[in-house]
């Protein structure tokens, strides 16, 4: 991967775009992250007191087109419009959602969130933990199964939205969106995400993610893929 500076949104874009996958925080491939290639004043600008590159997430997904997700070590990750059918592809080995729970191979309440999600996309947390009763004392395990959904994407995060004080002014962290990548995507996505064999969707990826990394132990590349 070549060396690169992110300075600006348009920076970021720009290096999505070209890597196709690009996870936010660093992780067991060295350079490989947001985290490490963004000026200073960019992750925290002490004048303003702003986290620029935490805010660009949600313009950057609306956009660009591109998924935004825990997909890799349980970390957040952009990965490009291009990219994600083959990504999704594999991850899901092949399976539509009900196909995966009707085989055995999801639990009842990873179906339950899915449904819940995939009724009301896009759906903001704070109303999704509300619907399914995801809070103290109700159904436990939300961040497990959310995470855990992510991962096999089926489910994305749409945009961050920010609350408002009352005189209209954002405040804190952006709350996050959830939805499907068949909603979210669209045709652009349902039309190309099962047109490989899983395998064949893999072997792509991994020999971009080689390229990308030409110094990088595959066993590393293998494992921080699966």
């Amino acid at each position: 991967m070549r060396d690169f500076m992110i300075n600006s949104k348009a920076d970021l874009i720009d290096a999505i775009n070209e890597f196709g996958f690009l996870p936010f925080f660093e992780n067991s491939i060295e350079g490989f992250s947001i985290e490490e290639h963004t000026a200073p004043d960019c992750w925290y600008d002490h004048t303003t007191g702003s986290w620029p590159v935490w805010e660009w997430k949600g313009p950057v997904i609306r956009e660009t087109g591109c998924a935004y997700g825990k997909f890799f070590e349980k970390k957040a990750c952009y990965i490009s419009r291009e990219w994600f059918p083959d990504f999704a592809n594999y991850r899901r080995d092949g399976y539509d959602f009900d196909a995966r729970y009707d085989d055995g191979l999801a639990p009842l309440k990873d179906k339950q969130l899915y449904d819940l999600i995939e009724k009301n996309a896009p759906i903001l947390s704070k109303e999704l933990k509300k619907r399914g009763d995801y809070r103290k004392g109700g159904v436990k395990g939300f961040d497990t199964m959310i995470n855990r959904l992510q991962s096999q994407c089926y489910v994305l995060i749409d945009v961050f939205i920010y609350m408002k004080d009352r005189f209209g002014n954002p405040y804190g962290w952006g709350v996050a969106e959830y939805s499907t990548p068949e909603v979210m995507m669209g045709a652009g996505f349902t039309d190309a995400v099962y047109r490989r064999a899983p395998e064949e969707s893999y072997e792509r990826i991994l020999d971009h993610f080689t390229g990308l990394f030409p110094k990088t132990d595959i066993s590393t590349i293998r494992k921080f893929l699966k």
